[in-house]
């Protein structure tokens, strides 16, 4: 008899050690999934960051412009490629990242609905160390695709006098900034502040929609009366006039019209394939009066005129001036 009661007792023992081991494993699957080491991704913008031109030489700004560093929100980025050295060309390197496209807009374009977009110091990115390529890297090319920040402005003109009663008068007012930095954007729709403007059309480097802030009742009313209550304007820079920088230029260059911003590490990024901690790469580039506008009303600010709008100073520039990449 007692051998019958055995045998049923052995076979729960084993079914629960089995189920015990099954248990360890999935733990053990789940901690090592969880624990595996990162490549992560940080922006930082920096406005005392040396303001540099196309070729990454110091860039002063140019007679007849005037410019301002803005007060960055967040930015995004469609492409990331880590490249051993300075002769490396553009795609051969390790592309660690590449965003979302689409051809709904007719030709390829960034599919901006799909953009990774990251405030200051937030991690926006993070990619198994596992799947990148063992190597040393000396150089990182990053492609921006969108930048939104304050800046500020002027109302002018002679219906301006009318809006010194508005809340905050005229100038010294603070509006946002949506910027496509990217080669070609495909936007359906985008909300610099709080204003929701739909666009569904692709969208060229230099593209900007800006929002102004509300200027109370009394001046909005005025504003509606004349036609122009809308808080959000859209417009494009000049082809070409775009900063992208690019220190490689002559071993390295860039398509015409990308945004492939390219900085040095100070110290080499090792990556030795067998990494068991994070790596966190931080993208400090240099916002230093990085947006430029053409001084038509020569005082240095921007602004804009309410009674004739082509009198008001033009948009030229929102390029970023620099990469600094580091590593910990």
């Amino acid at each position: 008899m007692t051998k019958y009661l055995l045998f049923p007792l052995l076979c729960l023992v084993l079914s629960f050690l089995s189920c015990a081991d099954d248990e360890d494993s999935n733990d053990n699957d789940n901690n090592n999934q969880n624990n595996s080491a990162q490549l992560k991704f940080k922006f930082v913008f920096d406005e005392e960051q040396e303001r540099l031109n196309n070729i990454g030489q110091p860039a002063p700004i140019p007679q007849g412009n005037a410019a301002q560093t803005p007060n960055f929100n967040s930015m995004s980025v469609h492409y990331i490629e880590l490249a051993p050295t300075a002769f490396t060309l553009l795609g051969e390197g390790e592309i660690v990242y590449s965003g979302a496209e689409t051809t709904q807009g007719g030709d390829k374009a960034v599919d901006f609905r799909q953009a990774n977009i990251g405030a200051e110091n937030e991690v926006f990115l993070s990619i198994p160390l596992s799947d990148i390529a063992a190597g040393s890297y000396e150089w990182i090319r990053t492609s921006v695709t969108y930048q939104n920040y304050d800046i500020t402005f002027n109302l002018v003109g002679p219906t301006a006098s009318q809006l010194e009663l508005c809340d905050g008068g005229s100038t010294g007012r603070t509006g946002t900034v949506a910027s496509i930095l990217g080669y070609n954007v495909y936007v359906s729709d985008i909300t610099p502040r709080e204003e929701t403007m739909t666009v569904n059309a692709n969208r060229r480097q230099g593209s900007w929609i800006f929002e102004r802030d509300d200027l109370g009742d009394l001046c909005e009313g005025v504003l509606q009366q004349m036609g122009q209550g809308s808080k959000l304007v859209d417009g494009v820079a000049p082809e070409g006039s775009t900063t992208v920088v690019n220190p490689l230029f002559n071993s390295s260059p860039i398509p015409a019209g990308s945004c492939v911003v390219t900085g040095p590490f100070g110290n080499k990024l090792n990556i030795m394939g067998d990494e068991t901690e994070d790596i966190v790469i931080t993208l400090s580039y240099s916002v230093n009066n990085s947006f430029e506008w053409v001084d038509n009303i020569p005082n240095g600010e921007l602004d804009f005129h309410i009674d004739d709008p082509a009198s008001s100073d033009q948009i030229v520039d929102m390029g970023i001036r620099g990469l600094i990449p580091t590593w910990e």
